[in-house]
């Protein structure tokens, strides 16, 4: 495999999963958010074999704290009003949610076996979960903590999505090879879509007229038309000097504007860029080995990714589409999702 060609310091200070404890450095980036001149956000990345989560200062692009949390921990997201974090501890069989004001595991849901990915619902309430090993998807109510149904889907359900108009959920079986659409409003399955082998992914469109699906063994993205239900277009990727069977599509993320898409490319070690007009692939991105999931910056100038084999993070420069900085964090880094600066704790 490449080795990504981009280098920098390793992870900043660490709290080494005893909250509360800072070094100097920490310290001072914490009295500065005090103070009101932070200028970053807190990029949260999950790292699956170290069962932590790294914190990262977008500005200095350094670790500045890193949290112990449950066993495995993948998807990671945050609550639409930046309080809390909910964190899929895979082995720990639940849903972690993470106080963001002091790093506090402040309860755990009950998210069903081996919860991989999950989506939050816009109505900040309900939480869409990814059950791998027991093929279904489970629905909780946060404030309740209780589970409100649990969906038979296809076999080995990974990826999540949720419509931002809040009328879909999204399962993605990588077996069974479908996404299947669940209606909110009755918790049931009312279409499948066959789509490549093994996919990781959905995402929908800013204006919730297509749902992207990534096939990792397929090594394509399906375009679906949401009214249809259909697939419009199969992007496929080809990479001088990576063979085939490398390039492997995982994590995805479209931007705010719907103009451009970035896929995650797993062992390829790359990222694709991909123009949602035409559907091309324009640009190629070397990041660290194994890229699995990424996260845009609220400017959509910053692209951050997870590089499992790595152990790293890469920082991507959205306007030059270049690689500009590796930051090491945990073991197998796996997901990711960014805290505005507005939202950070004071």
């Amino acid at each position: 495999m490449q080795e990504s060609p981009v280098s920098g310091k390793s992870g900043g200070a660490l709290m080494e999963g005893r909250p509360g404890l800072l070094t100097l450095t920490s310290l001072g980036l914490l009295l500065s958010v005090g103070s009101g001149t932070v200028s970053a956000h807190w990029a949260y990345v999950s790292n699956e074999k170290d069962d932590t989560v790294s914190v990262i200062d977008t500005e200095t692009n350094e670790v500045i704290k890193t949290i112990e949390v449950g066993e495995r921990p993948r998807g990671v997201t945050l609550s639409h009003d930046y309080t809390r974090l909910f964190i899929c501890a895979s082995d720990s069989d639940t849903v972690q949610v993470m106080n963001l004001s002091d790093d506090s595991i402040m309860f755990e849901l009950p998210s069903g076996e081996d919860p991989e990915q999950f989506a939050l619902h816009p109505d900040n309430r309900h939480l869409y979960i990814a059950n791998e090993d027991d093929a279904i998807a489970t629905v909780v109510d946060i404030e309740t903590r209780q589970v409100v149904s649990q969906i038979d889907v296809g076999v080995e359900p990974e990826g999540m999505a949720v419509s931002h108009d809040g009328k879909y959920a999204i399962v993605t079986s990588e077996t069974s090879n479908m996404a299947h659409w669940i209606d909110t409003a009755t918790q049931t399955i009312i279409a499948n879509t066959l789509v490549d082998q093994r996919p990781r992914d959905a995402e929908f469109t800013p204006d919730d007229k297509e749902l992207w699906v990534s096939s990792e063994i397929g090594g394509t993205v399906s375009v679906i038309d949401t009214e249809s239900r259909e697939i419009k277009q199969k992007i496929s990727f080809e990479i001088p000097g990576v063979t085939r069977d490398q390039i492997q599509p995982v994590g995805m993320e479209i931007t705010d504007d719907g103009s451009t898409a970035f896929i995650a490319l797993g062992p390829s070690n790359h990222v694709a860029v991909v123009d949602r007009e035409s559907l091309e692939v324009t640009d190629y991105i070397l990041v660290g080995r194994r890229v699995w999931h990424m996260a845009l910056t609220p400017e959509q100038d910053k692209l951050y990714t997870t590089n499992g084999v790595s152990g790293d993070v890469t920082m991507i420069d959205v306007a030059s589409r270049k690689a500009v900085k590796t930051i090491k964090v945990g073991r197998y880094p796996w997901g990711v999702t960014i805290l505005p600066k507005d939202s950070i704790p004071q």
